[in-house]
């Protein structure tokens, strides 16, 4: 009987060790602390569902959510129309647009600055007397008085979903155009030698067999929109201002444990974004799924 060797267990076991500590065991954690009063000193005091309850009640948390979902909903749209425009465009066999490379490394650098410096850079841009985007639209007669972008509630998230938008768009206009990439040249060449013109190859080519790529980019980018926080934290006061139109469901998280002291709260609310995101992406990819059945 052949004897086993365990020396291969020797070089996953560190791995396991750090996976525990810092997944598992805070995971749970957060868990055991979602029912309890705790405040970060002396012991926590369990309180059963009184956390849950008060989520499930708390017009701040849906207040949160109505944000984080009007902030992503804006962002997504520019963001995936900017990107499968600039992917057809790029892959049109009958264009034969050159520099792609380039194009890639241009679009995909804005995903590369640091939250910080975006923060930063725009803050400057959308500033009230002294920003550039207020001196070129009064230069130009578009307005006649400045706007303060970030101190109304609709310019503010306009203005955090489309720097989003800004930053995301040539990630997922990567993944556009792979996924474009990967459908066979045939397809192409057949709509085209069957006198199709871009717009109808577009609609019963392209997009159909894009269909999985565009699956997993809105899922992939409903579960990152839905934990938004560092530039809704960044660019104004960290508190969701104005008026608490920027206050997206992480940050009300991080403010309900960091701010207030309310770890309790805080790990119910963060059980309750898990819960939420879960159920988004499971309805998404279902729904999709069966729309793609029922085409095919």
């Amino acid at each position: 009987m052949k004897k086993l060797d365990y020396n291969g267990y020797l070089f996953i076991i560190p791995f396991f060790l750090v996976f525990i500590t810092f997944t598992i065991y805070p995971i749970l954690l957060t868990f055991y602390y979602s029912f309890t009063s705790y405040s970060g000193m002396g012991d926590p005091e369990f309180i059963g569902l009184a956390n849950y309850t008060r989520l499930v009640t708390d017009p701040y948390f849906f207040r949160a959510f109505y944000n984080t979902m009007y902030i992503w909903g804006i962002n997504f749209a520019f963001q995936l129309g900017i990107a499968l425009l600039l992917a057809i465009l790029f892959s049109d066999i009958r264009l034969r647009m050159r520099g792609l490379n380039f194009f890639r490394a241009a679009f995909y650098l804005p995903n590369l600055i640091t939250i910080a410096s975006v923060a930063l850079l725009f803050g400057i841009l959308l500033g009230w007397h002294h920003g550039t985007i207020n001196h070129l639209l009064l230069d130009l007669g578009i307005i006649s008085q400045p706007i303060n972008w970030l101190n109304d509630p609709t310019t503010a998230r306009w203005s955090v979903a489309l720097i989003g938008a800004w930053m995301w768009f040539g990630h997922t206009f990567i993944i556009l155009m792979a996924g474009i990439s990967g459908i066979s040249k045939d397809y192409f060449e057949a709509a085209l030698i069957d006198g199709a013109n871009r717009w109808q190859t577009l609609t019963n080519v392209t997009l159909p067999l894009l269909k999985p790529i565009m699956l997993y980019v809105l899922i992939t980018s409903l579960i990152g929109g839905l934990q938004i926080f560092d530039l809704p934290m960044l660019i104004t006061d960290g508190m969701g201002a104005p008026e608490g139109s920027l206050n997206t469901m992480v940050l009300y998280l991080y403010n309900q444990a960091f701010r207030f002291n309310n770890y309790g709260y805080a790990a119910a609310v963060a059980y309750g974004l898990f819960v939420i995101t879960v159920v988004f992406s499971l309805i998404t990819f279902k729904s999709m799924y069966r729309k793609n059945v029922k085409e095919g």
